[in-house]
């Protein structure tokens, strides 16, 4: 039996030699050499903003629309007409928001509300959450750092260099999703080149977007019920918390960088 499972460890090493030789062979792109995998990597990238691409265009009536007068009650409208339906687009326009980054969280959290509630827009708005978050923390594995370097900030990548170095990167990450009005977006891209697995980066960051999500669609569904007060409340209270953070984000971030 030993013999057996020496023989199968071996050939997995052997596999992984010849795979990691293959990945490492130049070739020639436009005159100039590059081994496969970084090859690879360029046309994963190539693809992904393809696909990006033409899922904006395809999408492009609804989200222009949406910054346009009386837009979002428009958006409201079409989704509730189209049935089930509605709940892919909105799944659709929650992706986009966080994989793109160009469309406000808070227009999409604010439809999710008035269309499903304060319950099922969370779910909707956390599941989309969960599938763009998952499909960027692939994406940044696979094309490495140089793919994440081109859409975010040096700061940012020294920032998490520096948490990561604390040993309490899970509770920084946390808080940081947790504190509204930070851009949680492009922190979504630079988290998967620390050392967090998987499973951890999906569990803290949906946890963290939980209250602003439902401060959202709670808000939106009680103005859209007439319930005016409490709304008011919540959303002043996470605007007052916003801005807080936007004018103090450098120092909210030195502070979590200090260990």
């Amino acid at each position: 039996m030993t013999e057996r499972s020496d023989e199968v460890g071996k050939h997995e090493e052997s596999l992984r030699e010849r795979l990691e030789e293959s990945a490492h062979e130049q070739t020639v792109v436009g005159g100039r050499r590059m081994d496969r995998a970084t090859l690879f990597k360029f046309l994963g990238l190539i693809a992904f903003f393809l696909i990006m691409l033409g899922i904006i265009i395809a999408a492009w009536p609804y989200i222009a629309d949406v910054f346009t007068e009386g837009g979002v009650q428009r958006l409201v409208d079409r989704v509730r007409n189209a049935g089930p339906a509605g709940v892919l687009i909105l799944l659709g326009m929650q992706f986009l928001q966080v994989v793109v980054a160009f469309i406000p969280g808070e227009v999409v959290q604010l439809a999710a509300g008035l269309m499903y509630g304060p319950i099922w827009g969370t779910i909707i708005i956390l599941f989309g959450c969960v599938i763009s978050s998952s499909v960027i923390y692939q994406l940044v594995h696979r094309l490495g750092a140089p793919f994440v370097q081109g859409m975010v900030s040096t700061e940012h990548l020294e920032k998490f260099r520096t948490f990561e170095e604390t040993g309490k990167l899970d509770l920084i990450v946390f808080v940081l999703f947790l504190i509204p009005g930070l851009p949680k977006d492009v922190f979504t891209y630079v988290v998967p080149l620390t050392d967090m697995d998987f499973k951890r980066f999906i569990g803290l960051t949906t946890l963290g977007r939980i209250p602003g999500v439902v401060a959202s669609t709670y808000t939106a569904a009680g103005i859209a019920d007439g319930n005016i007060v409490g709304p008011v409340i919540v959303a002043s209270a996470v605007a007052i918390i916003a801005l807080v953070a936007v004018l103090f984000r450098d120092k909210i971030m030195d502070f979590f960088g200090r260990g």
